[in-house]
């Protein structure tokens, strides 16, 4: 008899090798051989209109997979706003990175043998590495074969993703939770080096922390001061700054070295650093940045793997916006 202790992570193995094993890197050889060439091109022209695009897809793909897995779910919109896009963790989400993956859906299905045939799911984990590599980061093989999902709920994404005022004891957990161990939390969490923030998401951390200056004393003082000046109080919601203060449009490990030097936006951020169990990665992903860039490949891989739909859970969306209507 399986103990209880062992049981959630016997079946927590079980069910990520199941749900990821129909997904290979050439799942789409013989029906859409050039699918991964013609969503590069696309990625690439919404790439070259706004550079937004990188962190928005990237981040809108983290969003959809840690809410019932990759399927895309979060791309689907309704008319009474109760999907999760609607959710209040997911208002931020830039609409670029949406308008991403429709253009690289449009531009996949203009192909005659294609149309239909490739997910959502699947464009947007492929737009996701397009748009590292664009940003100087590493170029990998996606593993694909992913269905869309047919439900989406605002409900759903409650306590399924990260705050910025989480630490380690939050984070860890939650990644857990989805097979993935701390050292693939702080690659991930490397993604923030092309990342941008809303100022509402920092305000308590530079005006009304509970400290004598009312600053998060592991803030580097004069980054504080800055991002004062950057975010006043009463600044317009929708004022948004880059998290990596020194090279934003790179993906890179400057990340890493902004949180030695106390400039992590999120105490989400500035805790891997600050608490023990995390720190060592930290230090070996800013001296490392070979390191950092196979850790994140390895990390990215194992998140496009959670909650993977099959069979008759899932579909291929004509349009990734709107569950196919049944005939």
């Amino acid at each position: 008899m399986i103990s209880p202790s062992l049981f959630f992570p016997l079946f927590l193995f079980l069910h990520l090798t199941l749900s990821h094993a129909q997904l290979r890197v050439d799942y789409y050889h013989n029906s859409c051989p050039d699918v991964e060439s013609i969503v590069r091109s696309a990625v690439k022209q919404k790439f070259r209109q706004t550079f937004v695009t990188a962190p928005a897809t990237l981040r809108l793909f983290f969003h959809d997979c840690f809410v019932r897995g990759c399927d895309a779910s979060v791309m689907l919109a309704s008319r009474n706003y109760t999907e999760e896009k609607d959710n209040s963790d997911n208002l931020s989400l830039a609409g670029d990175g949406f308008d991403t993956v429709i253009k690289a859906k449009a531009a996949v299905d203009s192909v005659p043998h294609c149309r239909n045939k490739v997910s959502c799911a699947d464009i947007l984990a492929l737009a996701a590495r397009d748009v590292i590599a664009l940003t100087g980061g590493p170029s990998y093989a996606v593993e694909l074969g992913r269905l869309d999902g047919r439900i989406s709920t605002k409900a759903s994404v409650r306590h399924h993703l990260p705050h910025p005022d989480f630490k380690l004891d939050k984070l860890k957990p939650m990644f857990d939770s989805h097979g993935l161990t701390v050292t693939d939390l702080v690659a991930l969490s490397g993604a923030h080096t092309i990342g941008f923030s809303h100022c509402t998401r920092l305000s308590k951390r530079i005006y009304s922390f509970k400290s004598k200056s009312n600053i998060d004393p592991t803030l580097n003082l004069a980054y504080a001061r800055q991002l004062r000046k950057m975010c006043p109080q009463n600044v317009d919601p929708r004022m948004a700054i880059e998290m990596d203060p020194a090279t934003p449009q790179i993906f890179d490990n400057m990340y890493y070295k902004n949180l030695q030097r106390g400039k992590g936006l999120f105490t989400s951020d500035q805790s891997l650093l600050t608490d023990a169990r995390s720190r060592h990665i930290v230090n070996m992903f800013a001296s490392n940045n070979t390191a950092f860039e196979k850790a994140f490949v390895a990390a990215i891989t194992k998140l496009g793997r959670i909650g993977v739909r099959t069979g008759k859970h899932g579909e291929i969306r004509h349009d990734c916006a709107v569950v196919n209507k049944i005939i």
